[in-house]
């Protein structure tokens, strides 16, 4: 049975139903009966009104930067929808006009069917946008990715109006993309929820301990806990998704700043140009010298030398290029050299005698000491087709560079281990004279090469060093 009632509408009325009556070719009964139809499923209107303005604001607020789950947006929008820009147009326009959010929805793009590149603008109240935004941009991104996934190229905000490209790319891109624009805290939010308790603990005690608390790798633990000098390359290799020799003097200034602040190893970290300032409040000065040391070494793992100094309360690194480009040119040269090993090894020591007298150079001759140790043992395993290093070799090839750098020295071997014993030392030595700076690179370039030889296989234990008393040098080389 069909009732015919005569009913009054005002011109607000009207403008809210224009989208059924459009859709319905006009039939404004037609648009009536879809309006009531969908009152009565609902209970309620469905529309955004049904929740407090301010109490939707709210929401919407809180969840700028959070990315809204799949399940979610295929409810919202048809995934079948990404065949047609044109009927997705129509669509995202016609769901969200009925929602009464007052915004307006544009896409641009070269395909209908497959683009490679779409152009997406919303207007309307700028914190409904924004989530409009990352919904339709995550529809895109998502339902592209088996067939020409795309990637957001560049967001654009301006009052109430939001400008979104996307361009043709591959899954890694395009899924990155989407976290970069408008999934800042999602990773965040998400580790949270899986382990609440965890986190509610490491908060408490941040909070409890007014953020004196220090997060540190297990592997950077570990080292301290063995009496080792931990680098933590660990920690800034994975925030940089590279190995550490591979990332830029610049970044890697910044990636410390960012490990050793969030960490709270230091309070704060200040970055002038390429030199770098640590500000701490340790009082122990064994501790504070450890700290420089582990940064020095850091750097030059890094592949550049710096010269540290420290005051009360602070650490500061100043980059040596100087020094970095004269290591290079003597490692170059020990590399393609044969007869002028000791020749190089001879400037290599007349250089060290002018930087030495540089305030805390020291730090930097230990990561120099290294890099030649090593480099000794690369030539020499070269030149005599060494495959694997054990102690005989390495006993060898030892006694053939103290020959070439006349150096007087004898070999013991008790067991599995080696002992070491450099009676005259002609390079640290003079005389009365007794230089402490280039004994120490000395030192430090025999550890490199027993590093570089034996990695964690040797622990070298430390019998006697030469000094202004002692007159010779013995340690034992422990081989597991």
């Amino acid at each position: 049975m069909i009732v015919t009632k005569h009913v009054s509408l005002d011109d607000d009325c009207i403008k809210k139903m224009q989208p059924y009556e459009e859709r319905h070719s006009g039939n404004f009964s037609a648009a009536i009966r879809e309006i009531i139809e969908k009152a009565g499923k609902s209970g309620i209107p469905n529309n955004s009104t049904t929740i407090d303005n301010s109490l939707f604001k709210w929401m919407l607020t809180e969840i700028e930067d959070i990315l809204v789950p799949d399940n979610v947006i295929d409810e919202l929008i048809d995934p079948g929808l990404m065949d047609s820009m044109l009927k997705l147009e129509e669509y995202l326009n016609y769901r969200f006009n009925e929602l009464s959010w007052g915004v307006e929805i544009a896409l641009k793009y070269d395909s209908n069917t497959s683009p490679s590149e779409v152009l997406l603008e919303l207007r309307g109240s700028s914190q409904r946008i924004k989530l409009l935004a990352c919904i339709i941009s995550q529809f895109m991104v998502k339902n592209s990715l088996n067939d020409s996934s795309l990637e957001i190229k560049s967001v654009i905000y301006a009052d109430n109006f939001i400008k979104i490209e996307f361009s043709k790319s591959n899954k890694k891109d395009s899924m990155d993309s989407l976290a970069r624009f408008f999934g800042h805290n999602d990773d965040l939010i998400k580790t949270i929820k899986n382990r609440p308790e965890f986190w509610k603990a490491i908060v408490s005690r941040h909070l409890h301990s007014n953020y004196n608390m220090v997060t540190v790798h297990k592997n950077y633990f570990e080292d301290l806990l063995s009496g080792k000098v931990p680098l933590g390359e660990i920690t800034i290799e994975n925030l940089a998704r590279r190995p550490i020799q591979e990332i830029a003097l610049k970044e890697m200034l910044n990636l410390i700043k960012v490990v050793y602040e969030n960490s709270r190893v230091v309070d704060t970290v200040e970055i002038d140009k390429d030199s770098i300032i640590l500000f701490h409040t340790y009082r122990n000065g064994e501790a504070i010298e450890k700290l420089k040391k582990i940064l020095v070494m850091l750097l030059e793992a890094n592949g550049h030398l710096y010269q540290a100094r420290s005051t009360a309360n602070m650490i500061v690194l100043t980059h040596r290029p100087d020094i970095g480009i004269k290591i290079n040119e003597i490692v170059d040269a020990l590399k393609t050299s044969n007869t002028r090993l000791d020749k190089e090894l001879i400037t290599f020591m007349e250089y060290l005698k002018e930087v030495k007298s540089v305030p805390d150079i020291s730090m930097s001759l230990t990561s120099l000491g290294r890099r030649i140790g090593k480099s000794l043992m690369v030539v020499y395993e070269t030149e005599n087709n060494i495959k694997n290093w054990d102690k005989e070799n390495f006993k060898k090839a030892f006694e053939i560079i103290d020959s070439k750098i006349h150096r007087e020295s004898e070999w013991k071997v008790e067991g599995k281990n080696l002992v070491y014993i450099i009676r005259k030392c002609n390079i640290a030595s003079e005389g009365d004279t007794f230089d402490k700076y280039l004994c120490h690179t000395g030192r430090e370039s025999f550890k490199g090469a027993l590093s570089y030889a034996f990695g964690n296989r040797a622990e070298l234990e430390i019998k006697k060093l030469i000094s202004h008393k002692d007159k010779f040098c013995e340690v034992v080389i422990k081989l597991s």
